[in-house]
């Protein structure tokens, strides 16, 4: 194989995982950053943030066993508990409940204290007591009222309407006029220049903000205790709250039991005060026709018939009022939305059953007002809710049914008796059978008093002997923040920042479009790299005017690039002289600054070199060996100097210099010209190396003859300046032009972890041959081999020297 073919393949590339370490260690002061601005956020979020705090309470509900649970004894009754408390938890975040409870609270008027960052509610401390003189029911001032207290006891009030501020100094005792309001400040404890607020409100104004902190769950599983707990930004007012919410429904409960007893005692009270004139008067009429006629008493048979009578009609009375209570039961299924009682008389009269019913329809009645405040009518839960209500009551109206249809058959039975009876009191003779009506009447009427009497007296035990279903176990006493926790946001906000660091680390990666290390040269490109040039240790002046590689001979910078001169013998070593053709994409990668440290370095080691600036639109080669630029290669390519004219001595044995010379009109014709090429063959007999520093091929044209008429073309890539894209420029070349004696040096190489490739390249398959050996030295800066000045770790420099 011809040693100038220097193609070869891809280095196999695998993940290593200790540089993905070393890349995110690298910049671990990012990360701490992050971790502290995180943990600063967090500290001003507390600081802003009003705490949310948390009270809980708990209700015991009884246990009824029914005579099902009864016969199956030993069998859980968890499915019972767990329906108590799910329809007793409807109830009691019901509206009427919550209504009832804030009226319990001081609720009208709310104060408030302003601070550096927020308004919060001071309840139930009370700065400046108010009493309201006039306040319209529906249109007053909702909005905030300020007040600062004044030298004096005297208030400034103020408020606000639209873009309107009013503003007015008032004593203490004067009465005060707002929107829909007069009121007047009693006395005042507050602190002389803090700034408070009040508001006026009605129970309404509350309620979103109690159903919205109020949450209820069974206790434990299988339990009949519901735990209940109130969510507010003021604690006390969450714990008064929530103890009047218990007040109320173990209240409201005892009402509710005790209501069907009541409606029943008022009814007989009613039937009562009629029913006692008929006994009365039918009594005297029995008296009277005893008198008249002489009778002292019925015949024992006659007494039978009459009492057959009068304990038929009294049972018919007994009926009619039981239908009589069905009835009502019916007008309330068939009318009414709100929750339903059941007469007293049908509840011991069917055992609860009808009873059980109708508080399943009662918890049905009370989920759908909760839930309407939220939900639209025409949704599909309240569609479904809806459904489940009209089941319930199609199923009350029909048990009404069958029990009205027992009733019938009960009284066509005691109507058959009566008749039957009053038929047997017509055979006997009519002084006495008028005596036996009289009499029939008279027991007929006191029966049903009788009856009345024991049902009112039965309801008022009743209702004196109820006792609610729920009992208060634990009452609101103490509270807890439930947000913030500083210690979770403390601890969120630290692997927040940690994460972002990492984070930060890798886009600075990812979305960094240069290149830093040969392994991501290799990535990109098959051409072979043949050396990696050191940065430089130190200050590099604009112009290079020292011989930069010997400024510091025995530094990592200098071996760097003693590396790429060995490296360059093996290439076209066949030719005595060699045509060495530097160049890049853009300028600013090294191009100049490669070609003088190559051809001093060359120069030391006795070769005979020459640089030639080739690039005839912008070199500064003549700069750094303090030369002028009016005599030059476009000169000289020009016909205008002699080559003896143009070449200049430099201050290294061996190592002479052409410079670019005067910008010429037309540098790429000058450089396809025959003239360059006799140039190039007449240097060839008097010099080893010939380096030519010329255009960037990613710019202009121009080195485009020259990269074709090279025995080595050094192809420049700068670490941290030259992109991606321009490693591929290399192929390119190669592709396009035929040529097989391109080569990469990666120039102003600096150990940094950050751009550290996650990759090692490993080198299987192809000749050895093929292969160049160099170094980019890293760690070895303090190996003792050479001069470079050790770098101090951050924190030596805290330490006194």
């Amino acid at each position: 194989m011809d040693p100038i073919d220097i193609k070869q393949k891809a280095p196999e590339q695998t993940i290593d995982y200790s540089k993905i370490f070393k890349i995110v260690w690298s910049r671990w002061y990012w990360i701490l950053g992050c971790i502290v601005i995180s943990s600063l956020l967090a500290m001003g979020y507390l600081w802003y943030k009003a705490p949310t705090y948390s009270t809980t309470s708990s209700l015991k509900f009884d246990e009824r066993k029914s005579e099902f649970t009864e016969l199956l004894k030993g069998v859980s009754n968890s499915f019972d508990r767990t329906n108590k408390i799910q329809s007793e938890s409807f109830v009691i975040q019901s509206r009427e409940i919550l209504i009832n409870a804030i009226s319990h609270l001081d609720y009208k008027i709310s104060y408030y204290v302003k601070g550096r960052v927020r308004i919060s509610d001071i309840y139930p401390e009370v700065p400046f007591p108010i009493e309201i003189l006039e306040q319209d029911t529906l249109n007053f001032y909702r909005g905030m009222l300020h007040a600062e207290r004044l030298e004096g006891n005297k208030l400034l009030i103020s408020y606000k309407i639209g873009e309107r501020n009013f503003e007015k100094t008032y004593s203490i005792g004067q009465t005060i006029e707002a929107p829909g309001l007069k009121f007047k400040i009693k006395s005042t404890t507050a602190k002389p220049g803090a700034n408070y607020g009040f508001k006026f409100n009605t129970k309404d104004d509350y309620l979103g903000r109690v159903a919205g902190g109020l949450g209820v769950r069974e206790a434990a599983k299988s339990s009949n205790i519901m735990q209940l707990s109130m969510i507010d930004k003021n604690p006390y007012f969450a714990m008064d709250v929530l103890n009047a919410i218990m007040q109320e429904y173990t209240s409201t409960d005892v009402k509710r039991r005790s209501a069907s007893a009541s409606q029943t005692i008022d009814f007989i009270d009613r039937q009562l005060s009629f029913l006692y004139n008929k006994v009365q008067q039918s009594g005297s009429a029995v008296v009277a026709y005893k008198q008249k006629n002489k009778i002292l008493d019925l015949q024992s048979s006659t007494q039978v018939t009459v009492s057959k009578l009068t304990q038929s009609k009294a049972q018919l009375e007994a009926l009619a009022f039981q239908d009589l209570s069905l009835r009502q039961l019916e007008q309330q299924i068939l009318n009414n939305k709100d929750k339903i009682e059941v007469n007293y008389s049908l509840e011991t009269t069917l055992g609860g059953e009808l009873s059980s019913l109708v508080s399943r329809l009662n918890s049905l009645l009370v989920e759908r007002e909760r839930k309407s405040i939220k939900l639209l009518p025409e949704g599909e839960t309240m569609k479904l809710l809806d459904k489940q209500i009209a089941d319930e009551k199609s199923s009350i109206l029909q048990s009404i049914k069958l029990l009205r249809e027992r009733f019938n058959q009960n009284k066509a039975y005691l109507q058959n008796q009566v008749v039957l009876a009053e038929q047997d009191i017509t055979k006997i003779p009519t002084a006495e059978r008028t005596f036996a009506k009289l009499q029939a009447a008279y027991d007929i009427n006191q029966k049903v008093f009788d009856y009345l009497s024991e049902k009112k007296l039965e309801a008022e035990i009743s209702r004196a002997a109820v006792v609610g279903g729920a009992s208060i176990v634990d009452k609101a006493t103490g509270f807890s923040i439930i947000d913030p926790i500083p210690k979770k946001i403390y601890t969120n906000a630290i692997f927040a920042g940690l994460a972002v660091g990492i984070l930060l680390i890798f886009l600075a990666r990812f979305l960094n479009p240069y290149i830093y290390t040969k392994e991501s040269v290799e990535q990109v490109t098959q051409t072979p790299i043949i050396g990696v040039i050191r940065k430089f240790p130190g200050q590099i002046d604009a112009d290079n005017h020292q011989a930069l590689s010997l400024h510091k001979p025995k530094s990592v910078f200098a071996e760097s690039v003693r590396s790429v001169r060995t490296n360059l013998s093996f290439l076209a070593s066949e030719k005595d002289s060699k045509v060495i053709c530097i160049t890049s994409e853009i300028a600013g990668e090294g191009k100049s600054f490669v070609s003088v440290n190559l051809s001093s370095t060359l120069a030391l080691i006795d070769k005979k070199v020459i640089l030639i600036g080739a690039d005839l639109r912008r070199s500064k080669l003549h700069k750094t060996f303090g030369h002028d630029n009016k005599h030059g290669l476009s000169g000289y390519l020009a016909n205008h100097f002699t080559l003896d004219q143009i070449i200049s001595k430099t201050t290294l044995e061996g190592m002479d210099f052409i410079p670019s010379g005067p910008v010429p009109p037309n540098p790429s014709e000058l450089l396809h010209s025959r003239k360059m090429e006799d140039l190039l063959s007449d240097l060839r007999t008097k010099y080893d190396y010939i380096l030519l520093d010329t255009a960037p091929v990613g710019l202009v044209s121009d080195s485009i003859p020259l990269i074709r008429k090279a025995d080595i073309n050094l192809f420049v890539i700068r670490s941290g300046v030259s992109k991606n894209s321009s490693a591929t420029i290399p192929d390119k070349l190669m592709g396009e032009f035929k040529l097989s004696n391109v080569v990469i040096i990666l120039n102003a190489f600096d150990e940094d972890a950050l751009h550290t490739n996650f990759y090692t390249s490993s080198y299987f398959g192809g000749s050895y041959s093929q292969r160049y050996y160099y170094s980019d030295y890293s760690g070895y800066a303090s190996s003792g081999y050479y001069t470079d000045d050790e770098k101090k770790a951050w924190w030596k420099f805290w330490k006194k020297s």
